[in-house]
Order: C-alpha cells, then sequence, then structure tokens
C-alpha cells in the first residue's frame, strides 16, 4: 500500500482555515454573550460605581437579574424599577441617604441606579461578602441578620454557610454568575 504525503501547502491552508472558524465561533459566541449581558446606563453605572466604591459589574448583574434592564419592571410581589425596590424598601434608602424620593421615581433609570448602588455599598459595608451582601438584598438584611444568628446557618457569625430560602440562594448563585461573565465580557 503506497502512502500518501501531504503537502505543506494543503496543510497550511487546512491549519488557516481551521483557526479562522475557531476565531469567527469565538468573535459569535462573545457578540452572543454581549447581547445577552448588555450594559446598558453605562453613564450612571459607572458614576455610582465609582461614587460608592463598587464593581460596575456587580451593579450590572443586580440590574440583569432584578429586571433586564426594563425600569418599568414590576415584579409580582411589587418590587420596581431596574434594581426591583419595595416602597418599604425604598423608604430605607431615603431614610438613610436623606433623599426625598416617590416609589414611581424608581421608573427613572439613573435614580433606580443611584439607589441600588447606595444600597449594596450599605449592605457590603454591613455584611462585608458579596455572597451575603446580595442575600441581604433579596431576602432582607433582618432576615439575613437571623440567619447569621443561627449556628446551623453561620458558624461563625459573618458568613453564611448555607442559604435557607432555595430562591434567595438561586438568587446569589445567578447574581454571581453574572459578575463572572460582565468581568470577562468587559
Amino acid at each position: 500500500m503506497k502512502r500518501l504525503r501531504a503537502r505543506p501547502t494543503y496543510i497550511a491552508i487546512t491549519l488557516c482555515f481551521f483557526a479562522a472558524v475557531a476565531a469567527m465561533s469565538a468573535v459569535t459566541c462573545r457578540s452572543v454573550m454581549k447581547a445577552v449581558y448588555p450594559v446598558r446606563y453605562e453613564d450612571a453605572v459607572l458614576k455610582y460605581s465609582v461614587e460608592y466604591g463598587l464593581d460596575a459589574s456587580l451593579v450590572y448583574a443586580v440590574i440583569k437579574t432584578e429586571s433586564s434592564f426594563d425600569p418599568n419592571a414590576r415584579s409580582n410581589k411589587g418590587a420596581l424599577g431596574l434594581m426591583q425596590f419595595m416602597p418599604d424598601t425604598l423608604d430605607w434608602i431615603c431614610l438613610r441617604s436623606g433623599e426625598n424620593l416617590r416609589f414611581e421615581d424608581l421608573r427613572d433609570g439613573e435614580t433606580a441606579i443611584r439607589c441600588g448602588a447606595f444600597m449594596l455599598k450599605l449592605l457590603l459595608d454591613e455584611f462585608g461578602s458579596i455572597e451575603t451582601a446580595l442575600a441581604a438584598y433579596h431576602a432582607g438584611r433582618g432576615q439575613v441578620n437571623r440567619w447569621l444568628a443561627d449556628s446551623g446557618i453561620s458558624s461563625d457569625g459573618k458568613t453564611l454557610d448555607r442559604i435557607p430560602f432555595p430562591d434567595t440562594a438561586h438568587y446569589v448563585g445567578k447574581v454571581t454568575r453574572a459578575i463572572r461573565i460582565y468581568e470577562k465580557l468587559y
């Protein structure tokens, strides 16, 4: 049986073809991911991320998870805006920030981002970790403080060993995945 020898030109062309296909696939995949995880309200996100010492990918991830960048989003429980606040949470934010806002003001993207970044900063200062702060953002500060006081949930009283509410555990996982995606994409 006669063995065929591949020509160097053929090999080079084949390798270039496969490299081009791989590069186009990577670009296409990246483009699709950027469409799924967009960057909107960039001026406000960057402004308040800097002002409150937050990573912009955290703010984008919360907005993406909470409202998919819809400023008029309203949850089935009544939360409103890009970062999904309930009326009592907005009241608490206003008390802490000194602002006087109406609930409907949360339909304004910049207002919602300012309030959300302020809230994230307060929760990170209080709880110290992104995961615990996100659990508090979703389930409430009071609930997270009760979990931290329970040795079956927090062995050190500072971090959560587990999150007892499945929806909150899912939320924290979803936001932390989105943070990683935003960090890689932008």
